[in-house]
This record gives structure tokens, C-alpha cells and sequence, in this order.
């Protein structure tokens, strides 16, 4: 089963969500029998996190309130898609040198002791072990390493953290950058995104 997640606001005109498309298109191909969960955070309404939704997520299942079950109501339901499935991809844009809103939103919902990670002698222990996940980033300007725009990437390095201590090892990112070329018209939008549709064709071949 995959879970195919969109982060990003801007519809059609989206290179991340385009990118993303064509990977759970060519994944469905290549695994005809298989689920796939799709979650645009661009349409779902998440609540950020306050003191009730802490103090229902620390309180045992069996001992929560009425109130406290319908806080933790969506939280349970992207965790329950975070856990049925056993691969992620997840189109990302680069906002503000760091996440959209609506991801980091999703990510305080679906980070979850009991669920997503626990404790073992104190220490926190990821729950999400055996899951792949593949990143699809794309970013105005290039913040490849070596670059001198590589200092303000707090994209990957923030997704790798988060999703290493949720128990993923070993994500997969596929990085566009560049996309304002498109913007003001300088590269053919087909041209841009040959060399990353090839990259998720060489990604899901090597995964056979």
C-alpha cells in the first residue's frame, strides 16, 4: 500500500504535485494489485496542536473523555494512513527555506507517542520501522550541496530528522530545484521535468 501525500498549495501549476502524480502513476503500474491512500493537505483542515490535544494524546485510550476522543478524531485517521501503508511519497515545496504549513501541521498531528513512536528505558524508539519513503522536493532556487544557497535548505535535513525518529531509515529525496526558471519563462516546462520523471522511473525500476 502507498500513501501519496501533497503538500503543496498551488494546484496544477505545482512541480511537486506533478512529480508526485507521475511517481504514484508509474508505482500503481508497476504494483496493479495495490492500495493507494492519497492525502492533499492543500484540502484537509488541520488544527495546530494546543494544551487539550497534548493532554488527549497522553492520556490512555481507555481513559479518554468524549471531548478528548473527538480532539484526537483526524489525528487518529492520518496516523491510521501513516500506519496501513508500506511506502510513502510525499511532494514537497520548498516555503520560506523550510516546509509548507500545512506539512509541518500534519507531521505535529501524526507524530504520536503510542502510534508513530515510543519509549523504550526513556529513550524514544520510532515505530514506522520497514516503511520506504520517497521525497519529492522542489525548490525556486538550487540548494545542492556545494552551492551557496546550501546552508538555507531546512527542507531535507528537517524531513530526514523527523522521519528518522518516526523509524524510517534510509528516505529517498528527488530534488527539482530551479522551478522560478518556469516562472519567468526561460526552460519549457516539459524540458524541466524530463530529468526528474526519469530519476522516479530509475528509483521505482531499482526498487523491482
Amino acid at each position: 500500500m502507498l500513501l501519496h501525500l501533497d503538500s503543496s498549495p498551488m494546484g496544477e501549476h505545482s512541480v511537486s504535485r506533478q512529480l508526485s502524480q507521475y511517481f504514484t502513476k508509474s508505482w500503481k503500474e508497476r504494483n496493479p494489485s495495490s492500495t493507494v491512500i492519497t492525502r492533499d493537505l492543500a484540502i484537509t483542515n488541520i488544527p495546530p496542536v494546543n494544551a487539550d490535544w497534548v493532554a488527549a494524546a497522553y492520556t490512555a485510550e481507555t481513559a479518554r473523555t468524549a471531548e478528548q476522543k473527538e480532539i484526537l478524531k483526524l489525528s487518529d485517521v492520518l496516523v491510521n494512513e501513516l500506519v496501513a501503508a508500506d511506502e510513502y511519497v510525499f511532494g514537497v515545496p520548498m516555503h520560506n527555506f523550510s516546509v509548507p504549513s500545512t506539512l509541518k501541521l500534519w507531521i505535529d498531528q501524526i507524530s504520536r507517542v503510542g502510534k508513530t513512536f515510543s519509549y523504550v528505558d526513556g529513550k524514544p524508539a520510532g515505530l514506522l520501522k520497514g516503511k520506504k519513503a520517497t521525497f519529492i522536493l522542489a525548490s525556486g532556487g538550487v540548494y545542492d550541496k556545494g552551492t551557496a544557497m546550501e546552508s538555507l535548505d531546512h527542507v531535507e535535513p528537517y524531513l530526514r530528522s523527523v522521519f528518522g525518529f518516526l523509524g524510517v531509515q534510509n528516505p529517498t529525496f528527488l530534488v527539482a530545484g530551479g522551478t522560478v526558471a518556469l516562472r519567468y519563462g526561460q526552460i519549457d516546462r516539459n524540458a524541466f521535468l524530463q530529468p526528474h520523471l526519469e530519476s522516479i522511473q530509475k528509483q521505482l525500476s531499482a526498487a523491482l
